[in-house]
């Protein structure tokens, strides 16, 4: 449904605007005992540390497997994956993560994660992937939710990932969890049981000290192949009646409790302590069932970290494999608070403690890749991360891992300015076959002075590659003069994502006393792509043009993304800042701020309504209502990882169950738990009927493909949800989403009604809704005119020109989608469009062309299958089987994908 889905999110890479500095003469944090740079003028205070100089910016080397060519690795992946065992699948699922990662989408990174889940095998694995689903949902940061706690479903499940085997099928089925499934026990049996077996002739006897255990021979005998041949072999104890067992080490209270299993086979009776003595007494007897009740009875046990800390190391010495699974499950689900306790990471980074680890089967490539992903994430240079990377290097056995581990080690090791060891790594790395360490290798060459050897190694990798953007921004920081701007320029050329030239660009402006043109510079890319570095950059200007109000703006928006951000090369947290430029403007009440949102939001000024929301929530932080229009704003930017922490946010501040459940139904929407979100919707509704809840309950519906019943269904509670009390800001919305299921209904009067009654609240986007009403009752020059209106108003309007060229003649809308993709260069849109125009003119190079410079930086499903389409029709079935594997791999239930792919398949098969 136009309109009414939803939004293509990615994370997106996130580099410090500047390189700190080796030296800090301010204490970190406070501006007011620093010396400044600058005096004379209000804006020279606020800058201490003086305006950003070029000298001082550098992109960062980027921490994951970057492909030369992603298409064809992505087409690898995807044959691999067709063909490899089902044993290997769930790694080779891990390796397409790790490939992956370089496009940034979280959804993508979440469906290999639950892949590689659902063909895992073992228990190490499941626990691993388990934990790591997790983790990136972020659960930890709910309150009142404890590590071992389950969000309902197989796929996540601390107790379902405790049991090893392979069913692919059932992996998204609900689990056992909350039912009450345990088996009936009714103690006076048990009892009677008890005394009925003690009245049996008990016809042996363990002493231990001064004490007899009275036991049954036969059943003590059926405990393992050694107690039989002790008790019925040609061994002295065969022809005894009193064995005497006071060396063994097991206490009477333990061979009590021997005799009760022998007897019931049950150890769930017995407390911890006893049950460990079984433990113990089974591996030296070798009884192999016992063990096995022991080691779940245990696992069972665990609850939190002090208990798995207790518990692992008798886990590790009688090699209980469940119970070490079931401890390593609590460390891994209270990540990343696990990295600050020592003694959890001892158990990871001490080498004894890893060996043992491993000798159970509990130490692999895939648990040190889920640790170190957290560690680099938390800290990128801690001796946590280093030694975690250490371990992932250790447990590598294949190439890609190998490159991997080395790779990221290298990253590390120059965020902690280690520059040979960097060195080392990066080298080692492009050993192992990854091209990208090359810049690595480069960025530490100029780092211990070799500028020259840095560009002729990133000279050398352009001629002997297909070039990329990154090569030729790699190449511009050794570069001099002209050739460094060149450069840049080509770098911005063949990928205009990269936000290093523009921040470059930027700053060389400053250094020339352009401060306008700077800003016009670095609003290039933050029109569509959202990031703590470029916001910060942009505030400095503005601060240096002493525009206190847009600085300000963009400094709260800022830490909307980042809380936590510490600006002016890391010196100065970012709410120290907002502190110091409130004193500069007049601060707004809170009527007013809720008028400047709806001006801001009605502009379609995201950027404008991420910062005043921040002021309302500074002033009121355990506001929900807030939290939630936050994370809306953050999902439409593309800023995922933000958004949920908001959401989570809202959830923890409500103090209603009713809400509650509304936001928890949104987490679990965005997790691919529609089900599970339409029960929280339905459960906040018996509670107490609002607008979020059956807006919920609609937006989840709409989400499928719709049939006529679902679609009166969605328009019903809709409609229900008009009738609840909101504001016009999210009524808006409502009126927006009810017009789209009106117009996929054909019913156009109404769906222009709904529209109108949108933009009288000025719900801006309702004129893309009312466009496309005109434009299915053939009113083109009314669509044109409506969609004229949005570009007018909107702050952000590439997806109004894109809209717009639909509505007009060829020659217009080449210039519409120009405009669009200048202003957004990730809309795959207007690529498409531009080039079947140019394959209707049969100018088939020209069209390729046009599709490849795109995928070049974003290889998109979409323009894979028309390259791919355009290849089987100009006869080059090897490059269409390429693309669509490519695709497939993105996607693997893509119809139209699937369809071409079977085809060239078929033809190549026919041509041999």
């Amino acid at each position: 449904m136009h309109g009414f889905k939803l939004l293509d999110r990615f994370k997106s890479t996130q580099v410090h605007a500047l390189s700190p500095q080796d030296s800090n003469p301010c204490s970190r944090g406070k501006l007011s005992k620093c010396k400044f740079t600058n005096t004379g003028s209000v804006a020279q205070a606020l800058l201490p540390f003086g305006l950003p100089t070029t000298e001082l910016l550098e992109p960062s080397i980027d921490s994951y497997l970057k492909p030369i060519d992603y298409v064809e690795s992505l087409a690898e992946i995807y044959r691999r994956l067709n063909t490899c065992s089902q044993t290997d699948k769930s790694l080779l699922c891990i390796e397409q993560f790790s490939i992956l990662r370089g496009l940034g989408d979280p959804k993508l990174l979440r469906r290999c994660l639950c892949a590689a889940r659902q063909y895992a095998i073992d228990v190490h694995s499941k626990v691993v992937l388990s934990a790591w689903l997790r983790f990136e949902r972020r659960e930890d940061e709910f309150i009142g939710v404890s590590s071992k706690d389950c969000s309902g479903y197989i796929l996540e499940c601390p107790m379902a990932a405790l049991v090893s085997g392979y069913d692919p099928n059932s992996i998204y089925d609900h689990c056992q969890c909350g039912q009450d499934n345990l088996e009936a026990f009714d103690y006076q049996i048990l009892m009677g049981n008890e005394g009925s077996s003690l009245e049996e002739d008990s016809d042996v006897s363990f002493c231990i000290g001064d004490e007899l255990v009275h036991c049954v021979r036969f059943k003590i005998a059926s405990l393992s192949s050694p107690f039989k041949a002790m008790l019925y072999g040609s061994f002295v104890e065969s022809r005894r009646d009193k064995i005497d067992f006071s060396k063994i080490g097991i206490s009477v209270k333990g061979m009590r409790a021997v005799q009760m299993y022998s007897r019931t086979g049950r150890v769930d009776l017995f407390c911890p302590e006893i049950v460990l003595e079984l433990l113990s007494f089974a591996n030296r007897f070798c009884c192999e069932e016992l063990k096995c009740a022991c080691d779940a009875h245990l696992a069972s046990l665990v609850c939190g970290t002090e208990d798995a800390l207790i518990l692992i190391n008798h886990g590790l010495e009688e090699r209980a494999n469940l119970l070490v699974a079931s401890c390593l499950q609590v460390f891994l689900r209270e990540l990343p608070n696990s990295l600050y306790n020592h003694k959890v990471m001892s158990v990871f980074c001490n080498s004894e403690a890893r060996e043992r680890l491993a000798m159970l089967g509990h130490a692999s490539f895939l648990l040190y890749y889920f640790l170190s992903e957290v560690a680099m994430e938390e800290n990128m240079a801690s001796n946590a991360a280093v030694m975690l990377l250490e371990g992932l290097e250790e447990f590598a056995t294949e190439k890609w891992q190998k490159a991997l581990a080395l790779h990221q080690l290298g990253c590390v090791m120059l965020e902690r300015k280690e520059y040979k060891g960097a060195q080392f790594y990066f080298e080692a790395a492009v050993e192992a076959g990854h091209v990208y360490s090359l810049a690595g290798v480069a960025r530490t060459k100029y780092k211990q002075g070799q500028q020259y050897s840095a560009f002729r190694l990133m000279n050398s990798l352009i001629f002997k590659h297909k070039p990329v953007g990154w090569m030729y921004q790699e190449r511009s920081l050794y570069g001099v003069g002209q050739e460094k701007i060149m450069d840049m320029n080509t770098a911005t050329e063949l990928d205009p994502t990269l936000s290093f030239p523009y921040k470059f660009r930027a700053v060389t402006k400053v250094e020339e006393k352009h401060i306008r043109a700077a800003i016009t510079e670095i609003d290039k890319i933050i029109g569509f792509k959202l990031s703590p570095d470029c916001l910060e950059l942009r505030a400095w200007f503005f601060i240096a043009l002493e525009d206190f109000e847009s600085a300000l703006r963009d400094i709260r928006a800022l830490l909307t993304l980042e809380p936590k951000y510490m600006m002016f090369h890391g010196r100065v947290s970012g709410d120290h800042l907002v502190e110091l430029l409130s004193h500069r403007i007049r601060l707004w009440s809170l009527a007013d701020c809720w008028m400047q949102l709806y001006e801001r939001w009605s502009s379609v000024d995201d950027i404008g309504s991420l910062a005043v929301l921040h002021q309302m929530l500074s002033n009121d932080p355990a506001k929900s209502l807030l939290w939630f229009r936050q994370s809306l704003l953050l999902l439409r930017l593309n800023c995922q990882k933000a958004a949920m922490r908001c959401l989570r946010l809202a959830r923890n501040h409500t103090s209603s169950v009713h809400e509650r459940l509304i936001y928890e139904g949104w987490l679990l929407f965005d997790s691919g738990h529609r089900e599970e979100a339409l029960s929280r919707a339905e459960k906040s509704i018996s509670i107490q009927r609002s607008f979020e809840a059956f807006f919920l309950m609609a937006y989840t519906l709409a989400d499928t493909n719709l049939d006529p019943e679902s679609s009166s269904t969605v328009i019903q509670l809709l409609e229900e949800a008009l009738r609840c009390p909101s504001d016009g800001l999210r009524k808006g919305q409502a009126l927006n989403n009810l017009g789209s299921i009106y117009v996929d209904c054909g019913k156009l009067d109404q769906a222009a009604d709904c529209y109108m009654n949108a933009l009288n609240i000025k719900h801006t986007r309702a004129h893309q809704g009312l466009a496309r009403v005109y434009h299915l009752k053939n009113q083109r020059k009314a669509a044109f005119d409506e969609m004229t209106k949005l570009i007018e108003k909107a702050h952000s309007s590439a997806s109004a020109y894109e809209k717009r060229s639909e509505y007009c003649d060829r020659e217009k809308a080449k210039d519409d989608l120009n405009m669009a993709t200048q202003l957004d260069p990730l809309r795959t849109y207007p690529y498409r469009y531009r080039a079947a125009v140019l394959m209707d003119d049969q100018k088939e190079t020209e069209a390729l062309e046009e599709l490849t410079k795109a995928i070049a930086f974003k290889p998109e499903l979409q323009m894979l299958h028309l390259r791919a389409a355009f290849y089987e029709s100009i006869g080059d079935k090897t490059s269409a089987r390429q693309d669509c594997e490519a695709a497939l791999c993105l996607d693997q239930n893509h119809t139209d994908t699937l369809n071409l792919y079977n085809r060239t398949q078929d033809q190549a098969t026919r041509s041999i």
